[in-house]
């Protein structure tokens, strides 16, 4: 099932379950207040798309979680447990939005991820009880200012800044992520190809691994990884991250005022 958050008209922002062409108005926030309806249908080509969850505390992404992609980055030392790092929920925007390039020297890089959603309040959860917190997938664009990271010594400002995590279009609640396709394009030309199967470290490894470190709360992100590929973008140019089962994301880059 995906579900898609929106706005239409002057309404305030609601949910919807995604049918054929149009969206099945729910009452309240699924994740909170279950599925039901209000029997309205409104057209998709009528609403906008918004970001489909806005993390309630925090971002967490997990770095060089692809072989290849590691190979990659063999300039920065990695762990064999998984490497997390946060973006502030200050960074999400949705489909559609602008992705602002700072005034910053060197590259800005795209890193289309599948996204875990966390569904419940998650401490100290098992890998085996991983699948029981989640509420569903969508797709995310972990975007860096690469030159920065290497700079910094540190990722916190090359990952941070505002509008560095568009997410969506929707949220879907049935797939199996063990095993999709996930592929970033600029401006129609492919950049990056991949497959979770290719993880490093799996989804339920990582819930485990992470809510050891954080308590997480309904409506945080995972992260996963990003494959590898070629990076960079600049303004002008549109970012599409698709995702087997789950839709494309498309992002418009501007540089910043």
């Amino acid at each position: 099932m995906k579900i898609a958050r929106f706005s239409s008209a002057d309404n305030d922002p609601r949910y919807g379950i995604v049918d054929d062409e149009e969206l099945v108005v729910l009452a309240g926030d699924p994740m909170f207040a279950g599925y039901e309806t209000t029997g309205e249908r409104v057209a998709l080509a009528d609403v906008r798309l918004l970001a489909p969850v806005i993390p309630r505390s925090k971002v967490v992404c997990v770095g060089l979680n692809y072989a290849e992609h590691k190979a990659e980055m063999d300039t920065i030392s990695a762990p064999s447990n998984p490497l997390i790092f946060l973006k502030p929920n200050t960074s999400i925007i949705g489909p559609g939005e602008t992705i602002q390039i700072p005034p910053v020297e060197g590259r800005i890089v795209h890193e289309g991820e599948l996204a875990v959603v966390i569904g419940r309040i998650a401490k100290q959860v098992k890998a085996e009880n991983a699948k029981d917190y989640i509420f569903g997938y969508t797709i995310a664009n972990d975007i860096s200012a690469r030159d920065q990271m290497f700079a910094d010594g540190q990722w916190a400002r090359a990952k941070g800044y505002d509008t560095f995590c568009p997410i969506g279009p929707v949220i879907e609640t049935e797939i199996d992520p063990s095993n999709l396709q996930i592929e970033t394009f600029v401006d129609g030309e492919p950049r990056r190809k991949g497959n979770t199967r290719d993880l490093l470290h799996g989804i339920p490894e990582l819930i485990e691994y992470i809510s050891d470190v954080w308590t997480l709360l309904p409506g945080d992100l995972i992260l996963t990884g990003t494959p590898a590929g070629l990076g960079g973008f600049v303004d002008g140019q549109t970012v599409d991250i698709t995702i087997e089962g789950i839709g494309t994301l498309s992002n418009p880059a501007r540089n910043r005022a």
